[in-house]
């Protein structure tokens, strides 16, 4: 890691190359700089009261980034900050993995796919594609996503109860349970 930039830059590109993509592929179709980007800079929202966990989740990236890197005084304002998108994201992904036998990157591309994100990549990243990557999140972070899930990160063939109504780790559960091409770590 590169000791010029912001904390920011730094910690982004930190996130970037161990959850999301090699930061040497400077290939435009790809490379996800600046889907990764937008989904730093967009703030995690709930509207369901316990996926605020999952905002804790994401923001505990900052200390595992702050120990690994070996960074010291760090201001208290940024880790205080609130969590963004990606770093939600991350974290859940995390989790995912821990219930599974598949990594943490992978979770991640599973639910930027699930949300239809995936083709996002840099060579048609652009002010238009902004604008639908924005819609996107928003209709995810809003739960204006189908009851079955689709159009959220789980959705479901067989959903047996309104998968905007209920809190991300059910989501995640329900999911696990029904998914087919998914290992369990069991």
């Amino acid at each position: 890691m590169s000791s010029e930039g912001t904390l920011d830059d730094l910690y982004l590109e930190w996130l970037y190359r161990n959850f999301v993509g090699s930061v040497t592929n400077r290939n435009p179709n790809s490379s996800h700089w600046g889907l990764t980007k937008q989904l730093y800079r967009t703030r995690y929202i709930w509207v369901v009261h316990d996926d605020k966990h999952r905002g804790e989740d994401g923001k505990e990236l900052r200390r595992e980034f702050i120990e690994c890197c070996d960074i010291e005084d760090v201001e208290i304002n940024w880790l205080q900050i609130e969590c963004s998108v990606l770093e939600m994201l991350i974290g859940l992904a995390r989790r995912a993995a821990f219930e599974t036998n598949e990594e943490p990157g992978d979770w991640l591309w599973r639910f930027l796919t699930n949300l239809g994100l995936q083709s996002y990549n840099d060579r048609i990243y652009t002010a238009d594609v902004k604008g639908e990557i924005d819609a996107i999140v928003q209709r995810w972070l809003t739960r204006s996503y189908d009851t079955n899930g689709a159009g959220g990160l789980f959705p479901l063939k067989h959903a047996r109860q309104d998968q905007t109504r209920i809190k991300m780790w059910y989501q995640l559960q329900a999911y696990l349970l029904e998914g087919e091409d998914i290992e369990s770590a069991s």
